[in-house]
């Protein structure tokens, strides 16, 4: 079983216009809310390609009624802790640019953090823990370390998706994959990674750090995947670029998906970049049906 952590989730208000006129009143095109966070999305696209998988997080009130009742329309399997305080509501706007407005989100207290921990005393053998985002301010900020070591000493495994030096501290438990974009993988080594050298670089020294394999997602140019013996390189495929929220989850999703069943590298990274792209290209996380044609359209090859 797949298992993702969603530390803070939300309800994505996604709005659209054609200009957002600030101190003005505007009148919205369209709106719609989804449920979101990082790990919620990688449950959504595995959902879309089949693969069993549960939701674990933090939800309270009427927001957090909202996230768990979309995801069993959705047939995402969730085993949230009901907090007392409301989840988080964040607003997508859609004008002249891409701007978001992120709330910080609820107060977990002790029993409810607790109780989270406990879930992972059932994860061992064959299980595998996505990781995804930051951990909130109002969390001990060495929860990850907290669940990791449990889970290793269960026999599971983990593939991480957060940054600075919250990513840094995963490396030693080998996760199967880690995900930083190029901007991310530079701030790691408080350098610019501008070419493909440099993302090999700087790649293959989280490698020898303990990452098993290190996808980077390179928006509009691609991807690259390294691992101890391998580069593998594609460009990304055409398509109009209509949401960038949950491609990098979406990505990670696809290649964990695809690497759990297969132990196929170059398929997973190939899954990985469809699933990327294919939210990318809609308004929402991905089908299956798009992730499937953008499949076809992807060609990966050996650096």
């Amino acid at each position: 079983m797949i298992y993702t952590v969603t530390l803070n989730p939300s309800i994505d208000y996604v709005i659209s216009l054609d200009e957002m006129k600030v101190g003005l009143v505007n009148r919205l095109k369209t709106s719609s809310k989804f449920p979101g966070g990082k790990g919620i999305n990688v449950s959504r696209i595995l959902n879309e390609l089949n693969v069993s998988n549960t939701a674990l997080g933090f939800l309270g009130g009427f927001t957090g009624k909202f996230v768990n009742d979309a995801l069993t329309r959705l047939n995402v399997q969730t085993d949230f802790v009901e907090i007392k305080e409301d989840t988080r509501i964040n607003v997508k706007i859609h004008a002249q640019q891409e701007t978001e407005l992120n709330a910080l989100g609820p107060n977990i207290d002790d029993a409810e953090l607790a109780s989270f921990i406990d879930k992972f005393n059932q994860i061992g053998n064959g299980d595998v823990v996505v990781f995804s985002g930051s951990i909130p301010a109002n969390l001990p900020q060495n929860l990850y370390d907290q669940i990791i070591k449990k889970i290793k000493a269960n026999g599971a495994q983990l593939a991480v998706d957060t940054t600075g030096q919250g990513l840094l501290d995963t490396l030693e438990n080998n996760p199967i994959v880690i995900k930083p974009n190029n901007h991310e993988l530079g701030e790691l080594f408080h350098t610019e990674v501008t070419t493909d050298a440099d993302i090999e670089k700087y790649a293959k020294k989280l490698i020898e750090m303990g990452a098993q394999n290190v996808m980077i997602s390179m928006a509009g140019e691609g991807g690259m995947l390294v691992s101890k013996d391998r580069v593998l390189r594609s460009f990304a495929p055409k398509g109009k670029v209509l949401n960038s929220v949950g491609a990098g989850d979406s990505m990670l999703a696809g290649f964990v998906g695809e690497f759990n069943q297969s132990h196929d590298l170059e398929k997973a990274f190939k899954k990985g970049l469809a699933c990327g792209s294919a939210t990318a290209f809609s308004l929402d996380i991905a089908t299956n049906k798009k992730i499937d044609e953008i499949f076809n359209e992807i060609d990966v090859f050996e650096k």
